[in-house]
């Protein structure tokens, strides 16, 4: 059994593999994370190997917890990977979007697929038919446009997300669901359809922690997989094997 620890901005993903099918995940704040692995060598003694993708931060403690029970296979920008990097700055490309084109060319080998990742951040990465990965964008996720509004203004208060009803807000708070929720839908929907007139066999993931937020909104047709960056990860971590 593999497993796979996925630091981000500001949790971490726990997620065991008996080879492709996935057994147990966990999302969890950072500071319970000895408390998490201390139950997985109880409840799963055979798992031997780990992959780490870290994005956020992540402590040397931590770290060096992972490295006395278990192989640790860490993804880098330098690691084998299953497609051509053709973004011209490989090295600054992040690990969270390794694993999602990854996962695309294990899962839709020969399309040209999109896969829009609604975390901390958004972002589009493309990979073409051939196998070759082109690049893609990057814009603040749905939180951060929340923090941003009341971080940079006097009196926006500070809210947690919330779909709105309506598109037209009848109240302050109303309003910024609105700004902040159609805002993001409308961007990838947008997004979804400019590539679309390049690639009409275009094939789009959306994955992510808020992916609830935009699964039943957009007007594009979309797989949803919010296990995505995880299959990733542990598909490169037999790849590389």
């Amino acid at each position: 059994m593999n497993l796979i620890v996925d630091v981000g901005n500001t949790l971490i993903k726990l997620a065991i593999f008996d080879k492709k099918i996935l057994v147990y995940k966990k999302i969890d704040v950072k500071s319970d994370f000895d408390k998490n692995i201390e139950f997985i060598l109880t409840e799963y003694p055979s798992t031997k190997q780990v992959v780490l993708s870290v994005v956020g931060g992540f402590s040397e403690k931590s770290k060096s917890k992972l490295y006395r029970h278990f192989k640790v296979f860490e993804i880098t920008p330098q690691i084998k990977t299953p497609f051509v990097n053709d973004y011209t700055t490989p090295l600054s490309l992040g690990v969270d979007r390794i694993a999602l084109v990854s996962a695309a060319c294990d899962q839709y080998q020969g399309k040209n697929t999109l896969i829009i990742d609604v975390g901390t951040c958004i972002t589009y990465d493309f990979l073409n038919s051939d196998g070759y990965y082109k690049g893609g964008a990057i814009s603040p996720g749905i939180n951060m446009r929340y923090k941003a509004l009341h971080a940079y203004t006097e009196r926006l208060p500070l809210l947690d997300a919330n779909p709105p009803i309506n598109i037209i807000g009848n109240s302050t708070q109303t309003s910024i669901h609105s700004g902040v929720i159609f805002g993001v839908t409308l961007e990838v929907d947008g997004v979804i359809s400019h590539y679309k007139q390049d690639f009409e066999d275009l094939t789009v993931i959306l994955t992510g922690g808020n992916v609830h937020f935009l699964r039943d909104r957009l007007k594009n047709s979309i797989f949803a997989n919010s296990n995505f960056l995880l299959e990733g990860l542990n598909y490169l971590l037999e790849y590389n094997h």
